[in-house]
């Protein structure tokens, strides 16, 4: 039952993505809206975060847990990446946001969660994921191989996609954002006094986790992967940089958020790092922050009055608390459990399950998505050919396919 709902939130997202693509995504906004789906969405994303935080490790741990395959655990995986990105592009319309009602706090906790582990992120753990993500697609069938990989080396999967996570979660905040003055009096105090976004954000843009140094070339991630900037395109702002000011300009410049913020002396310094990164021209690519280049200059010169302390009753957000608080103590006899229902399926099962998936995820629909022409599975050239079998990898040339065929062998008998 739960792989079938995960196909189904594939197929939205891949039909969210190519809607988007085509400027045609109002159909699956009135369905989401209509059918209340958002605040599902949300439970699942947290739901998932859960289980990677306080299951997953478990199973790793297990000596005696050696699957046949561990293509269910990845499964469970790739579902939080496929969430934040179906999320990522419905929550640009204003609809959308409005709702996702109450559980709208869930969100912006999550959020937090991600972008201060990507504020955490070393220039070291940046260049070591440049290559790692350019090994597999976080999508891709071919990801599931029949041989016997071990859960360990899932949980380096498992960090290679968080990163990607963390991305798409900045995106998310940043539409949210974007609806400051419509979103409940709990959802800003939440943002801007218990997690302090406006500070986080001017982290993001001091240590700009998505660009890294790597043999003397700047490195800037975009599109799923790392690449070399050339030097007359390194002051260009990207999609990222983007985000990360949208979300502060929305944020400080709102008379609402500027009412209930706090400028005391630690918030207003951090705040004030921001106008060493305000050059004429960031500015030319981003006409906006002129006014974020006044604000902070009178900031500079001004106390701000406290905020306003209004005397209502706040709202929490609860589907974390209700989750922790549900399953505590029962962590290793979840994953005992699933591990004997769920993570060691029959053969039989496991064909089916890989069919299903290839069905979901249907070449018509990859190919639509890929944002490159296909790639030789062996040497990485330009390929035109693809295994007859399952037609899910690509080759350059026959002694490619030949050379490879042991390797692929396992998952094509699966999938055939």
């Amino acid at each position: 039952r739960w792989l079938r709902q995960h196909e189904y939130v594939e197929k939205l997202n891949m039909h969210g993505i190519l809607s988007a693509s085509a400027g045609q995504e109002q159909l699956l906004t009135e369905l989401l809206v209509t059918h209340a789906k958002i605040p599902v969405l949300i439970g699942e994303l947290i739901t998932v975060e859960i289980w990677k935080h306080k299951i997953f490790p478990v199973l790793c741990r297990l000596e005696d847990f050696k699957p046949r395959s561990t293509f269910p655990i990845y499964v469970v995986l790739h579902h939080e990446a496929s969430i934040i990105n179906l999320l990522e592009t419905v929550f640009f319309h204003k609809e959308i946001c409005e709702s996702a009602e109450d559980s709208i706090l869930d969100l912006i906790d999550y959020c937090h969660r991600k972008l201060t582990l990507l504020a955490a992120q070393s220039t070291k753990a940046q260049a070591m994921t440049s290559a790692e993500l350019r090994a597999e697609p976080l999508a891709s069938p071919s990801s599931m191989q029949a041989d016997d990989v071990p859960p360990q080396e899932l949980q380096k999967q498992a960090e290679v996609m968080e990163f990607e996570i963390s991305l798409k979660a900045l995106s998310v905040l940043r539409f949210i954002t974007d609806q400051v003055d419509s979103l409940p009096l709990s959802a800003l105090t939440r943002m801007l006094n218990t997690h302090n976004l406006p500070c986080l954000l001017v982290e993001l843009v001091e240590h700009c986790p998505w660009s890294c140094w790597e043999a003397g070339k700047l490195k800037k991630f975009e599109n799923g992967t790392w690449h070399v900037v050339p030097p007359e395109d390194q002051v260009k702002m990207t999609k990222l940089d983007g985000q990360v000011w949208l979300a502060l300009l929305n944020l400080l410049l709102s008379p609402e958020c500027q009412r209930k913020y706090r400028f005391d002396g630690f918030n207003k310094s951090q705040l004030l790092k921001l106008r060493a990164f305000l050059t004429d021209i960031l500015i030319d690519q981003l006409p906006n922050l002129v006014e974020m280049q006044r604000f902070l200059s009178y900031l500079a010169v001004t106390e701000p009055a406290p905020p306003k302390k209004d005397l209502i009753l706040e709202q929490v957000p609860v589907i974390w608390d209700h989750i922790l608080k549900k399953n505590s103590g029962k962590w290793e006899a979840i994953a005992k459990h699933q591990v004997k229902h769920a993570f060691s399926p029959t053969e039989e099962e496991l064909k089916l399950q890989a069919r299903r998936w290839a069905q979901t995820y249907s070449l018509d629909m990859m190919e639509a998505l890929a944002p490159d022409k296909p790639r030789c599975r062996v040497c990485g050239v330009e390929a035109a050919k693809r295994c007859s079998r399952c037609r899910n990898e690509w080759y350059c040339t026959r002694a490619c396919q030949v050379q490879h065929w042991q390797k692929h062998k396992p998952a094509c008998n699966l999938m055939a």
